[in-house]
């Protein structure tokens, strides 16, 4: 993630929402005009300190700053990318958004393999895996709940238990989000919670 991009992208968002001048919001930051337009052109190195200001005399958390907001247009050519191979097939991650969570999308490309059932190791928990079937037939899902899924069938699992995901045709593809929250959902009880 270009963290600088993401900032100069937030910063001018609420700044144009605002209807602020950068001469205005600079002097409510207490930042040289010069300083905010290298942040807003994402070629500036802001402190942790110089964000907050520039939080701070927009009216908005820090946290907004630094978190996408689903404002950018993000394009992946079919020839851009890395496939990155993994046992029964290869997968290739589109996009990473973090903020309230992790949200990873990707494509997996998968071969039909002598151990047609690979088991995956659990992910952390509250991640869920949600599937579309762009060509070919699989078999996903929590180990002790599998479904076979034909092209143009959608899944949503828990991936926080181990689980499957493996061709049943010779090859297939298919599409990937998996979003992983910030917090844990769930934890141990302690005796303060009981």
């Amino acid at each position: 993630m270009d963290s600088n991009g993401l900032i100069a992208r937030n910063v001018q968002r609420f700044r144009g929402e605002r209807q602020m001048s950068m001469g205005e919001l600079a002097k409510r930051a207490n930042l040289s005009k010069q300083t905010l337009s290298k942040i807003e052109q994402g070629v500036g190195n802001p402190t942790v300190e110089t964000i907050d200001a520039i939080a701070e005399a927009l009216d908005v958390p820090l946290r907004r700053l630094v978190t996408e907001w689903g404002t950018r247009v993000f394009i992946v050519r079919a020839s851009e990318g890395t496939w990155a191979g993994k046992p029964g097939g290869a997968t290739k991650v589109l996009d990473q958004i973090y903020g309230s969570g992790y949200v990873r999308t990707s494509l997996t490309r998968l071969r039909a393999a002598d151990d047609a059932e690979l088991l995956r190791t659990p992910d952390s928990t509250g991640t869920l895996i949600h599937a579309y079937v762009i060509a070919g037939r699989v078999r996903v899902g929590p180990a002790n709940e599998l479904t076979d899924l034909d092209t143009g069938d959608f899944v949503q699992f828990p991936s926080d238990v181990p689980h499957v995901l493996t061709a049943l045709s010779a090859e297939a593809t298919v599409h990937i989000v998996t979003t992983m929250p910030q917090v844990p959902q769930f934890g141990p009880l302690t005796d303060e919670t009981t």
